[in-house]
């Protein structure tokens, strides 16, 4: 039985909470008057009275008097190994996997109900040629991806083992202000207004803001059906590359400067230079449906593509 709405002010065990997603998240439960404790590598400053950052070495590696999770309702497991940090299958698997089911058994331990889990929806693949839904069967291909599902099997037989809830939250690119990445790149370029020869990609990817992301992250805390589901997230609107471009240009008060270039050129071009991972992912689909997780939840995204958009070049 799910255990349901939580409390206002009740605590919260939050890893990954200096990364990027982790910054957005930390403030917004602090705002709502969470209680939260974020270990970390290296603390930030300034916290808010309502937020506990000690230091911890490692994610694997907790102390064994630690009474960080004492009357915590939730864990939400940001702290992760990404692919374009370029580690070996080892670390990925050392980080990823283990790592995360280590900190699933403490937390079942120590009474935690929640166990929120952050994973990608490149647990489904790459590319899709239609749009992934829930019922897809898996295709991870990169290591981190191949890490981040083992990590979901085995939470998932956690929660049956212990009964603790799990919730795994499979995300498409992440964007806003200041993103790292493939997108904080292309951010950089749009404001530079220099010419990109891609006008002419006419393909489909959805994205996810970071607002809809922490908001749906902190939906899955509270919500009673939200207990041992798999969602998959996004603002419910996908564009293609170009589209997306265009959005960025006139955000950013330019004028759009696309080249309609030959997807096919592009990628001749890629083989080249040995870019072909770029193009796949500037040129290629991945889309997901996110229909399973608006009737489960009642939930929709809070903000547009255009406002996700826009606010990466607010002041």
């Amino acid at each position: 039985m799910s255990m349901g709405i939580f409390l206002e002010q009740g605590k919260v065990l939050l890893t990954g909470a200096t990364g990027y997603i982790g910054k957005a998240l930390l403030a917004s439960l602090a705002s709502k008057a969470y209680l939260v404790v974020a270990p970390v590598r290296t603390p930030l400053f300034s916290l808010p009275e309502n937020v506990e950052m000690p230091l911890l070495k490692d994610i694997s590696m907790w102390p064994d008097d630690c009474n960080w999770f004492t009357g915590c309702d939730v864990v939400i497991h940001l702290a992760a190994k990404a692919h374009l940090q370029g580690e070996s299958v080892a670390e990925y698997n050392r980080v990823n996997r283990d790592a995360t089911l280590n900190l699933a058994r403490l937390a079942n331990a120590t009474g935690v109900k929640r166990f929120i889990f952050l994973s990608s929806i490149s647990v489904n693949g790459q590319t899709s040629i239609k749009p992934f839904d829930i019922l897809d069967r898996p295709l991870p291909v990169e290591d981190a991806a191949v890490s981040k599902f083992e990590a979901e099997i085995g939470l998932q037989q956690i929660a049956l083992e212990t009964g603790m809830e799990v919730v795994i939250i499979r995300a498409p690119l992440v964007y806003g202000p200041n993103a790292p990445g493939n997108f904080g790149k292309l951010l950089a370029l749009t404001q530079k207004n220099l010419p990109l020869p891609l006008g002419a990609v006419h393909n489909k990817r959805s994205l996810v803001a970071l607002d809809n992301l922490v908001d749906f992250i902190i939906t899955c805390m509270t919500h009673p059906n939200a207990a041992n589901q798999t969602f998959l997230v996004s603002d419910d609107n996908d564009i293609s590359t170009t589209e997306l471009l265009q959005m960025m240009s006139y955000a950013a008060g330019k004028i759009p400067m696309l080249l309609s270039v030959p997807v096919s050129w592009l990628r001749l071009a890629a083989k080249f230079i040995g870019k072909q991972v770029v193009i796949d992912r500037l040129c290629g689909d991945l889309q997901v449906d996110i229909s399973h997780t608006k009737q489960t939840l009642g939930w929709k995204p809070p903000i547009t593509v255009l406002d996700g958009i826009r606010r990466c070049f607010e002041k």
